[in-house]
């Protein structure tokens, strides 16, 4: 089978019900998916076209064209249908994967994942390097926790300022935790993202083989997809564990009052829901809980929040892949949160955060800085 060839109807469609995708029977080309897509706002674009070349066999989705889908889920909220369209990509996904016809970025990520488990291609004697000069310690039980840095946070120089900042937090609130160190592998997510499911198999059975070894019971993730991985694909394999996101951990530790944090001023702020968190998880008060026990921070929402926010475009491996500067959805989202009045745009995820930034570096009008949730929580301990 080539990425090209059209197969017959029926064994198309039973063939993508075998891997998850049954509930493209259910579609029925209403447009409503390609009316809330995020990519009709930067170019003519169907997801309606993507979803029926699926129906119809493959045939046309060579290319770039079938990776555009950021899984965002904007879409399945609004399907009358019910069609769970991330998951019917992703079994598409996996058919054009099969036989190599990814885009070439996809390929390196793949083969990176395969060789050194991360995506990013860091050496494994190297992921815990961001914790250099900090008190980290190997999870031992008996600790409240085990933090599960991931691999954006481990190698890519932004984000380990984020995993920094998450460390002071939890040791000012008096949490006790632990890492794997160079033992975690990826949490697996860019795999399944992508359409390789025996190699997201491969790499969810190390970390929880590890768990298991080092009787981990409680896990708490930066990244909010490790977090739905760990949460939802992991217990699929047999794995059993309490998993949170670290905005959820902050949101209870204010609650229990054990963070003294400073006034900075009267700071309006605005926050950004990543999409694993948000639409996948129904996270969305714990983080705004956190920015606002901070003194003097006001939140200010932007016209699309929550379950309605805007899709950052770093989901579904489309954050290994190069968008053109005017297809980017970030930069939108800037303009967005420009118009609220903040001078801070936060945010709770490493793609979100990589790719706000970058757009505000460009498109801002005004100065707005970009901070993760816990980068902002740290600079303001007491």
């Amino acid at each position: 089978m080539t990425a090209t060839a059209v197969r017959p109807f029926s064994e198309m469609m039973d063939e993508l019900a075998k891997v998850g995708g049954a509930s493209l029977y259910l579609c029925y080309q209403c447009g409503m998916c390609t009316g809330t897509c995020p990519w009709t706002a930067v170019r003519e674009e169907s997801l309606r076209k993507m979803l029926r070349l699926a129906q119809l066999g493959l045939g046309g989705l060579e290319g770039d064209f079938l990776w555009l889908c950021t899984t965002c889920r904007a879409c399945t909220a609004r399907c009358p249908r019910g069609v769970d369209i991330p998951t019917v990509i992703r079994s598409a996904r996996e058919f054009v994967t099969a036989v190599g016809a990814e885009p070439d970025a996809l390929k390196t990520v793949r083969g990176h994942l395969s060789t050194v488990a991360n995506p990013w291609g860091g050496q494994p004697e190297e992921r815990s390097k961001w914790a250099e000069g900090l008190n980290v310690r190997p999870y031992e039980p008996g600790m409240d926790l085990l933090l599960f840095v991931g691999c954006t946070a481990a190698y890519d120089p932004r984000i380990r300022t984020v995993a920094r900042a998450l460390v002071r937090v939890l040791d000012a609130a008096g949490v006790t935790f632990g890492t794997l160190g160079n033992d975690e592998v990826c949490c697996g997510d860019p795999a399944i993202r992508i359409g390789d499911g025996d190699l997201f198999r491969s790499l969810a059975e190390r970390n929880a083989a590890t768990f298991q070894e080092r009787g981990v019971e409680h896990v708490v993730a930066i990244s909010p997809h490790s977090f739905e991985a760990l949460k939802h694909e992991y217990p699929k394999l047999g794995a059993s564990f309490e998993v949170e996101h670290y905005t959820q951990l902050l949101a209870r530790l204010m609650d229990e009052d054990r963070l003294k944090l400073r006034s900075d001023g009267n700071v309006p702020v605005t926050y950004h829901d990543p999409c694993y968190l948000g639409r996948y998880n129904g996270v969305y008060e714990e983080p705004r809980k956190v920015m606002e026990s901070i003194p003097g921070v006001r939140v200010e929402e932007m016209e699309r929040n929550r379950a309605d926010s805007l899709c950052c475009g770093g989901g579904g491996g489309r954050i290994f892949l190069e968008t053109p500067p005017e297809e980017r959805f970030s930069n939108l989202r800037i303009a967005q949160a420009e118009r609220t009045g903040a001078q801070v745009l936060a945010s709770a995820c490493p793609y979100c955060v990589l790719n706000l930034e970058d757009s505000s570096k460009t498109v801002a009008k005004s100065p707005l800085a970009v901070r993760d949730v816990a980068e902002y929580v740290a600079e303001r301990l007491a």
